[in-house]
């Protein structure tokens, strides 16, 4: 019993392998605990076996934690490479989301009155107070 190759094996390749080859995942432990939490799908379903093939121009969903991507595979990976050389492996399909950016100067700003009081102020404090010695300061 002769066993039948495969229809070219080379252009499968593992979803937890191609996720970490891509550089999407920081780890291949990552990318597993990310498949089995249902948080990726393959063309509209999804998978939760990390040992599903992938292939060229299959299209996944990604549920990061602090974005969603759209990509479709343009091909499998070999190794782990520089993000120019991961970045060949799929084609970004994520929608562009409306950016709202807050200056720095905005996020350090803080209403008068509002939080941790300043030295002068925690000393008009105490000065209120019958205890108060002025020596102490």
């Amino acid at each position: 019993m002769e066993k039948q190759p495969a229809s070219n094996p080379a252009s499968r390749q593992r979803l937890d392998k191609w996720l970490f080859f891509t550089r999407l995942i920081k780890s291949r432990s990552l990318a597993q605990k990310a498949i089995e939490g249902g948080r990726v799908a393959v063309n509209d379903e999804r998978v939760t076996q990390s040992s599903f093939q992938l292939k060229t121009g299959d299209m996944l969903e990604l549920a990061l934690d602090r974005r969603s991507l759209i990509v479709r595979v343009v091909g499998p990976g070999e190794r782990r490479g520089p993000y120019e050389e991961a970045r060949l492996l799929y084609d970004d399909l994520t929608p562009e989301q409306p950016k709202e950016k807050l200056s720095a100067y905005e996020l350090a700003t803080r209403e008068r009155g509002a939080g941790r009081p300043t030295k002068k102020e925690r000393r008009e404090t105490d000065r209120l107070k019958p205890d108060f010695d002025p020596r102490e300061d």
